[in-house]
This record gives structure tokens, C-alpha cells and sequence, in this order.
């Protein structure tokens, strides 16, 4: 639960608790999101074939939970590329992806969201993920060209660590066209155990007023998304129990939130 001094919804991104989103571990995501003390599971749609639509909608609702979606593309899916195929699958993908995520309730999506009401988040990622937007200022170049409102700034301090100077003036840069935050350690285990400075970067969320989700993102070889967790060289075991992480997570971020607001 939010107070005022604690405004922004936390979330967790479902590959914490399972590797598909098949009937019984969305219900599974959806139970262990609400016991760790979670505002917000973010769902990737990369498996979004196996989704029950309605039935995760009714079980977040059930569960007083808001939802992110989330996607990339694979290269035979890349909407930037000379091939109209590509492209026209990629679109597609897209397009299928937000009429899930407005289906689940949900209002921050990748994709063509304004007829819907929605929010266009382009996130940050690094090189080795994709050329196209790196930065903070890449990104607000490409929003100023697509030139719609509803278009806002995805930051994640994961990829932050690697392609940005610092976690400040990014955030300052972007400012109150932040719309979508995601928490992660430099090497995707336990908040605190790597060697980001979360104290400047919350420091900066706090002033520039950002009120909007902050979602804790972490993989672990543990818990495997068949197309998504090869795509993100995700090798390594660097957890195997879910709820501590969470739970830890959880805390963590609460903890930063509050100190950056009451200083």
C-alpha cells in the first residue's frame, strides 16, 4: 500500500515466480505477488500464446493487483528492419501484445497505445540488447520525433549501469517524462549484493517527483522463459528461491523510496 510519502506502486516482474504464463503459474505469479506485499506484477508477453486473458485479469483483480506488460522483439520480428516481412510480423506482435495488456486491465505497454488510452513506455537497453536506444537522450529524441504525449521514458538501472554516466542526470534529463522505472542489480540477483548506487538514483527519482511504478526486475537460470531468457544470456543461478528475493526486493526498494522522500 502507498502512503504519501511512499507514493510510487511497486511491482515485480513474474519471471521472480515462473518461467511461462500458463494458467497455474499466472495463478502462482498472482499469489506469491500479493503475500510478498506487491502493488504490481509486470507480465511478459513473450509467452503471451499460453495466456488466459480473462482468467489472469480476474485473478489480478481478485488479488487487488495493477499490471505492466512487457515485450521485446526477436530479430526475425524487428520492426526497424529493410524487411517489410519483419516488419509487418513485428507490427503484429505489437499490436496483438497492447490488446492483451488493455484485456489484463493494464495501462503501460510497448507498442501503439493511444487509441487505447495507454502509455507508451520506450525503454532503455543496452548495446548489447539492441542499437537503437541506448540512452536516456536517445530516448527523448526518438519520443520528440513519434511527437505523442502519450509516448514517456522506460529507465532501468541495469541497463543504466552499463551505457549512462551516472544514474542522476539521466533521471534529471528525463524528468517528468519518466513514466516506468525497473530495479535491478548489475548482475540481475539481490538488490544491495552488486555494486549500483541506488541511493543517488532514488535520490534522483525524488527530485524530479516521480510518482509512477518502480518494478523490481531479476533473472536467474532458475526460473527459465523459453524465447525470452537465451535472448537475455541469462546463464547464471544467482537465486533459486523466489519468495526471499521478493521479499527482499520488496524491502529494499520501500526502504530507498522512503529515505529519498524524507531526507
Amino acid at each position: 500500500m502507498t502512503t504519501d510519502t511512499q507514493p510510487n506502486p511497486i511491482g515485480v516482474h513474474a519471471l521472480v515466480w515462473a518461467g511461462d504464463t500458463g494458467p497455474s503459474s499466472i495463478a502462482f505469479a498472482v499469489g506469491k505477488t500479493k503475500a510478498t506485499g506487491f502493488d504490481l506484477l509486470e507480465i511478459s508477453l513473450h509467452d503471451s500464446a499460453n495466456l488466459d486473458v480473462a482468467a489472469t485479469r480476474d485473478a489480478l483483480k481478485a488479488a487487488g493487483l495493477g499490471v505492466a506488460c512487457s515485450r521485446g522483439l526477436a530479430f526475425d520480428a524487428d520492426v526497424s528492419s529493410e524487411d517489410p516481412a519483419v516488419v509487418e510480423r513485428g507490427e503484429k506482435l505489437l499490436h496483438d501484445s497492447l490488446a492483451a495488456t488493455r484485456a489484463l486491465g493494464g495501462t503501460h505497454f510497448t507498442g501503439e497505445a493511444q487509441p487505447y488510452g495507454m502509455t507508451l513506455g520506450l525503454e532503455i537497453c543496452n548495446r548489447y540488447e539492441t542499437n537503437v536506444v541506448n540512452t536516456a537522450r536517445d530516448a527523448l529524441v526518438l519520443a520528440d520525433d513519434i511527437g505523442e504525449d502519450n509516448v514517456l521514458i522506460h529507465l532501468d538501472t541495469y541497463h543504466m549501469n552499463i551505457e549512462e554516466d551516472d544514474f542522476v542526470r539521466p533521471v534529471h534529463e528525463v524528468g517528468d517524462r519518466l513514466g516506468y522505472v525497473h530495479v535491478g542489480e548489475n548482475h540481475r540477483g539481490y538488490l544491495g549484493s552488486g555494486h549500483l548506487d541506488f541511493a543517488s538514483f532514488f535520490h534522483a527519482l525524488a527530485d524530479v517527483d516521480y510518482r509512477g511504478p518502480v518494478t523490481f526486475e531479476s533473472f536467474s537460470s532458475a526460473v527459465v522463459m523459453r524465447g525470452l531468457s537465451n535472448d537475455l544470456a541469462i546463464w547464471r543461478n544467482l537465486w533459486s528461491d523466489g519468495e526471499d528475493l521478493a521479499r527482499h526486493a520488496r524491502a529494499f526498494i520501500a526502504d530507498h523510496l522512503h529515505t529519498s522522500r524524507t531526507r
